[in-house]
């Protein structure tokens, strides 16, 4: 089938299945640790602690990783923080099969898990265009990827409100450890073929420069990058406060958290299947718009929702939006970026969708302490808007000249000339 062309491509299958497998297990444990934590402190505040923990290192490490990746073999980086991330998670299993429900000691190993993930993440998209055998692929690649990730978005958390209902936290943590056993064995089994990497004789801090001006110079790539700030700051963290929904203002339990996540996972892979059947020419910026739209009202109309199954259905229509909105954004970065930045490039999409969200879960668990939840997810969905209107009136100013560009993946596609 035309929409899983990119698995016909050995090494993008085995990272695709083991991946899968991998990605079940981390939204079951990320289920377990935000059903735990509120379990235990009942605060929302924590909430957004937890969450600010395991992303702010994206904020700050990600354009150094871009950089450190881009001088070294990223095939042996990827397996070394495969293999960090078992440990990790093993350690948080261990600590809650002893009954040791240590808040603390839960924030330090998401700290490191976030740690790990700013290297880990960019090195696997910057990696993908190597696991492609046909450079037009890629697009299909990185959407089938998306779809990856929200299918587990959808299982993970599923599997996490059964196995919490019925055994309890411990076994969700301990799937999340073995479940990196068969990512693992795919990389093994790749058969990679890397670029030569050129020793640098420049400091990493002045192709850290490189990479900054390469983006701030470019106004088409950091118009997409800012509005992807703007959504992961204001919009996106209204996940955080799902568990309180689920808890305080539906009187659910632990399942009642689990179908809100999957709500949201069901819109994702919808919307990535979408995204996985795009023709090459069409226009991303277009479907960002669209989908920045429908994201903010969805979140909207949620804040108003007093029925479960409505507020189900306002939050896979978030997932719709919120998975559209940041694919068309990968996508048009990875295959615009020259091949000389493309990990750099990527890291700053890294920074700008996963380094800002846990500032913007910070500010709303402390938003919704403040005028509560209902309020706090009303002014995200407001915001949301306000941000693509700004963005649509900002992209007004840029030329529609189209002329043809070979990108970094070798496919010609339209690009935007600036005014002047």
């Amino acid at each position: 089938m035309d929409a899983f062309r990119a698995l016909k491509s050995r090494n993008f299958r085995l990272f695709f299945y083991g991946q899968s497998i991998s990605l079940i297990g981390t939204w079951m444990q990320k289920t377990a640790v935000c059903w735990l934590v509120y379990r235990l402190t009942n605060s929302a505040v924590l909430l957004g602690v937890v969450s600010f923990v395991s992303l702010i290192p994206s904020l700050f490490l990600s354009p150094y990783a871009g950089s450190y990746i881009d001088r070294h073999n990223r095939y042996r980086v990827l397996v070394i923080t495969q293999v960090i991330s078992m440990l990790q998670a093993g350690a948080l299993a261990g600590m809650i099969l002893l009954k040791y429900y240590n808040i603390p000691g839960i924030i330090f190993l998401s700290l490191v898990q976030g740690i790990i993930n700013a290297f880990d993440v960019t090195c696997r998209q910057s990696l993908m265009v190597e696991m492609v055998e046909q450079r037009e692929d890629l697009p299909n690649a990185i959407a089938l990827n998306s779809t990856m990730s929200n299918f587990a978005r959808i299982a993970g958390p599923a599997l996490a409100g059964i196995i919490l209902s019925a055994f309890g936290e411990d076994f969700c943590f301990l799937s999340n450890f073995l479940s990196y056993v068969p990512v693992l064995i795919s990389l093994w089994m790749m058969k990679i073929t890397l670029p030569v990497i050129v020793k640098s004789d420049r400091s990493i801090w002045v192709e850290l420069r490189e990479g900054f001006d390469y983006i701030a110079g470019d106004k088409d790539l950091s118009s997409l990058l800012l509005m992807l700030c703007a959504s992961s700051l204001l919009v996106i963290p209204f996940n955080t406060l799902m568990p309180v929904f689920a808890k305080d203002i539906f009187n659910g339990d632990a399942k009642t958290f689990s179908w809100f996540e999957s709500a949201a996972g069901l819109g994702s892979i919808a919307s990535a299947i979408y995204m996985a059947k795009l023709k090459p020419n069409k226009d991303l910026i277009k479907i960002l718009i669209t989908a920045s739209l429908i994201f903010s009202l969805s979140v909207l109309l949620l804040a108003f929702s007093g029925w479960l199954p409505l507020a189900l259905l306002f939050m896979t229509l978030s997932g719709v939006g919120m998975m559209a909105q940041t694919a068309s954004i990968n996508t048009y970065i990875q295959t615009h970026a020259i091949p000389t930045m493309r990990a750099r490039a990527i890291s700053y999409y890294i920074m700008a969708f996963q380094g800002i969200i846990p500032v913007g879960s910070l500010l709303t668990g402390l938003l919704s302490h403040l005028i509560g939840p209902r309020l706090t997810v009303l002014i995200a969905g407001l915001a949301g808007a306000v941000a693509t209107v700004v963005f649509v009136n900002y992209r007004k100013k840029i030329s529609t000249t189209v002329y043809p560009v070979q990108d970094g993946a070798g496919i010609t596609t339209p690009s935007l000339k600036l005014k002047g």
